[in-house]
């Protein structure tokens, strides 16, 4: 065939090289010179890439079986504490100690840190005094007001008997009425030094920060002599997890894969710290907001974990594989069967198409689509050494194998799955 194809060419480069002469007959000659060098170059390439080297000499055969058929899908996250807390400071100070370190266990209401407290101290000392005061004051009001009332009652006496004037009266009931106002306005002083006490006590008492919740401190973002400063936002002082013996892990599941969730599925994941170790996992959450990074869809997924030996810690990169189906005893076949077509019948597909498809062979692809439950496709069997076709109908596929139903077919019947000796 080389020979051949050398011997065309040099034919056709020769006729290039003479001098055809000028006019319309000299271009068309060379335009079909051209043409005839692509032609045979196809041809050339087309033998050399797809006509075998070796001749196949049988066909790869399995046999069918029976198990069970679990379909899974993957996706990758990160583990997180079931309940984790940020603790910070409302107050701006000066730390002045730190009582715990990273990795302690704390319980609730347990001192973490404490702020210099030098000003605070004297405004609850101010505050309580200026409340002491208004107390007085009250006191000195409720005094006023019991010798005004013994004032307007003698006088109120005296003017029945007619022995003082009207206006004697009208000035009491008038003195009468400032004490009650006064009294009035000494006791809602004293109403407001309490107020001012309170806060400034409440204040105080934010100067020690302790843990809201019993755990584990994850992070110590804060030394002794360091300064807070809580102007605009909260300074994240101490990072708690509620109990790692129960971990949360978020995955992102792609949007193909995301209808076949459901909650309470099993799961398994590994992690890169531990080489071939299995954790098992429970799907507690599905959840609807959507996440698209560059144009990738995903569904964040949560998965239920158990760590009663505290080996998984947070942050760790799982890659979890989460069991969406599982068909017991079921009748099998390896996908490349559903792949398989005959050398016969793939030139028949072939024959009367286009140069490019001859040049590039089709092979039949399995899909998700392809091997959706209900499909039909065809299995190819060797009956008395011959490849004959067998319809059957696709079930459930974990990616390698695919449950099949066929009249026919059952466990041990030897299907094929390529040929044997062929390149």
């Amino acid at each position: 065939m080389q020979d051949q194809f050398s011997r065309e060419t040099a034919d056709v480069l020769a006729v290039l090289r003479e001098d055809p002469g000028s006019g319309r007959r000299s271009i068309w000659l060379k335009w079909m010179s051209v043409g005839l060098v692509v032609i045979l170059t196809l041809a050339a390439v087309r033998y050399w890439l797809f006509v075998p080297a070796e001749v196949a000499t049988g066909f790869k055969t399995v046999p069918v079986s029976r198990q069970d058929l679990r379909v899974s899908i993957t996706a990758t996250g990160k583990l997180a504490p079931v309940n984790q807390v940020d603790v910070g400071s409302e107050l701006s100070g000066k730390i002045i100690s730190v009582k715990v370190d990273f990795n302690d266990q704390v319980q609730t209401d347990q001192v973490l840190a404490r702020l210099d407290t030098a000003e605070l101290d004297a405004s609850v000392v101010q505050y309580r005094a200026a409340l002491q005061l208004a107390r007085a004051r009250v006191d000195q009001a409720q005094a006023t007001l019991t010798e005004t009332n013994i004032k307007y009652q003698r006088r109120s006496d005296l003017v029945a008997q007619q022995l003082a004037p009207v206006e004697d009266l009208d000035t009491s009931t008038a003195a009468l009425a400032r004490a009650n106002a006064d009294l009035a306005a000494t006791a809602a002083q004293v109403e407001q030094g309490l107020a001012v006490l309170d806060a400034a006590t409440s204040k105080l008492s934010k100067a020690v920060i302790r843990a809201p919740i019993s755990g584990i401190v994850l992070s110590r973002n804060v030394e002794p002599g360091q300064t807070v400063a809580a102007a605009f936002n909260t300074p994240i002082l101490f990072s708690l997890a509620e109990d790692l013996r129960r971990m949360t892990l978020h995955v992102d599941v792609d949007e193909a894969d995301v209808g076949s969730l459901k909650q309470g599925q099993s799961a398994m994941f590994t992690v890169d710290a531990y080489p071939g170790r299995n954790f098992d996992a429970i799907v507690t959450q599905v959840r609807y907001a959507p996440r698209t990074v560059e144009g990738v869809v995903t569904y964040e997924t949560l998965l239920d974990v158990t760590n009663d030996d505290l080996s998984l810690r947070p942050g760790m990169t799982a890659t979890a594989e989460i069991q969406t189906a599982l068909v017991e005893d079921a009748l099998v076949v390896p996908n490349s069967a559903l792949r398989f077509v005959p050398p016969d019948e793939a030139a028949d597909d072939r024959s009367g198409g286009s140069v490019l498809s001859m040049l590039m062979p089709r092979h039949r692809s399995v899909s998700r689509s392809t091997l959706a439950a209900g499909n039909e496709v065809d299995v190819w069997v060797l009956d008395a050494g011959e490849p004959r076709a067998v319809k059957v109908d696709t079930g459930l596929t974990d990616g390698r194998y695919t449950v099949i139903d066929a009249a026919g077919i059952e466990a041990g019947t030897l299907v094929i799955t390529g040929l044997q000796g062929a390149s």
